[in-house]
């Protein structure tokens, strides 16, 4: 009997062990996925672009469905979680000496020679690019690249209250990086640069780009203007000391918002993508002096928008064209509209720049972002978990590297047309004829853009446009 009664104890007690496992691993089962609030572990939480017309991608390059976030809970745990968050990611930042991820930037080992001199020009100083010195961390997976060129580039005004001088004293002064170079040209493109850049792919490195066509598209950016911002700053008559830059959205916070005047009275206006002008000018202005695209957002505009009225890029005197190049089709399609022919191949192959940009095809027109100042704004400002699963897709919107180019580059900013937090009130352009809701995608994190313009206006680094 006592032998039965210990069989059954023991019979007993392996049946409860079992069940007591196997509501364990039941409890560890993650749920089936679904929409939550995205975490993020760098600059605050939620992620809305200034819908500033920003393209969903190509069909080819499109990830599933199932992973667009359209997604309709609120901003991320309000803005005040979000400005705790970012105390706290910043905290972790400044315990890494900014110097230890800026490389003292290459200095082009092979000279001009062999550049087309029929482009070269020779206005004002030309900066100096130096070695590489340092390696990047090994801490941190190598697609994020957390080290970048520097260059000493003498700024273009003396503004004793600009962005430059008010940075150190925020939030931001750890993360910004005065001297990485915001737009690239000949003396960049170098063996060596190419080695180190073509392992970040699309708009972030040169990856897919061979070498042979940066020369070829670089050296005919050899002319100051080209790394330049505000390449006509010094022929402006009674100039202040500030330059004072409005950027502008196509969100639909700017319909009847009656700010156009008030843009079009900054020294420079910044806009992107299906930028819609005529029919809006009391709302939207009517200059641009700087436009930022890539070739794929702006065809895409064209078709998308062409009912609203957008028709190409706006065309003016005062207009520079800021290639955001996120494909070499961006490089070949900037080498035709400067060497005033048709491009040679890719998908605009035989395509004649003139219909996108006029006929005023001169050379200090057009500008080009580096690829190291695109890296930096995905690492240093916007660095999202989406970057893990789309690390090839995933970058800033181009309103965003437009704002932040500003930021970089102006000494006041006034942003307009940008995702507030009340962006459900109004439609996803202020051009649509009917309500647009906003739509989200896989490849950029546009939550955590709306979260950075209210820090940024907060830190008094912007003034961002918002209704009362």
């Amino acid at each position: 009997m006592a032998l039965q009664r210990r069989l059954v104890v023991g019979v007993l007690t392996v049946i409860s062990l079992l069940c007591v496992y196997i509501l364990c691993v039941n409890l560890e089962v993650p749920l089936s996925w679904s929409l939550t609030p995205l975490k993020h572990d760098y600059t605050a939480g939620a992620s809305n672009v200034s819908r500033d017309s920003e393209e969903p991608l190509d069909s080819a390059t499109r990830p599933p469905s199932a992973l667009h976030f359209h997604i309709e809970h609120q901003v991320l745990h309000e803005h005040t979680h979000a400005t705790q968050t970012l105390k706290t990611q910043t905290s972790k930042v400044s315990k890494q000496k900014v110097e230890n991820n800026v490389l003292d930037v290459s200095k082009s080992s092979s000279s001009s020679d062999g550049l087309d001199k029929t482009w070269i020009r020779t206005k004002g100083p030309t900066p100096k690019p130096q070695w590489i010195t340092q390696a990047a961390r090994t801490t941190e997976p190598s697609y994020i690249g957390d080290t970048y060129m520097s260059e000493d580039v003498p700024p273009q005004t003396d503004c004793p209250d600009g962005i430059q001088s008010r940075v150190t004293q925020t939030e931001f002064g750890e993360r910004f990086l005065k001297n990485i170079p915001v737009l690239q040209w000949a003396k960049h493109v170098t063996p060596e640069q190419h080695q180190r850049l073509s392992r970040y792919p699309g708009a972030h490195g040169w990856g897919g780009v061979d070498y042979e066509t940066l020369v070829e598209t670089l050296s005919v950016l050899n002319s100051s203007a080209n790394w330049q911002m505000f390449d006509d700053w010094k022929d402006r008559s009674s100039k202040p000391e500030c330059i004072r830059c409005a950027v502008v959205g196509n969100g639909g916070i700017l319909n009847n918002s009656k700010k156009g005047e008030e843009i079009d009275g900054h020294h420079y206006v910044f806009r992107t993508n299906g930028a819609v002008i005529k029919g809006f000018e009391k709302d939207v202005g009517s200059r641009t002096t700087h436009y930022t695209f890539s070739t794929n957002t702006m065809v895409n505009s064209m078709r998308s928008y062409a009912g609203a009225g957008y028709r190409g890029p706006p065309q003016s005197k005062e207009t520079r064209y800021i290639f955001l190049p996120d494909h070499d089709r961006d490089y070949l399609l900037m080498k035709a509209a400067v060497t005033h022919t048709r491009v040679e191949r890719g998908s605009e192959q035989n395509k004649d720049p003139s219909k996108y940009f006029g006929e005023d095809l001169s050379i200090e027109k057009f500008k080009m972002y580096h690829p190291d100042f695109i890296r930096y704004l995905r690492n240093r400002f916007l660095r999202s978990p989406s970057l893990k699963k789309f690390r090839n897709i995933y970058r800033p919107t181009t309103g965003a590297v437009m704002l932040l180019a500003a930021l970089h580059t102006c000494s006041k900013v006034s942003a307009y047309g940008f995702m507030t937090p009340d962006y459900k009130s109004y439609s996803d352009h202020y051009f649509d004829i009917k309500h647009h809701p906003v739509a989200f995608f896989a490849n950029h994190d546009m939550r955590m853009e709306l979260i950075l313009w209210q820090q940024l206006h907060q830190a008094g680094l912007i003034q961002l446009y918002m209704h009362k």
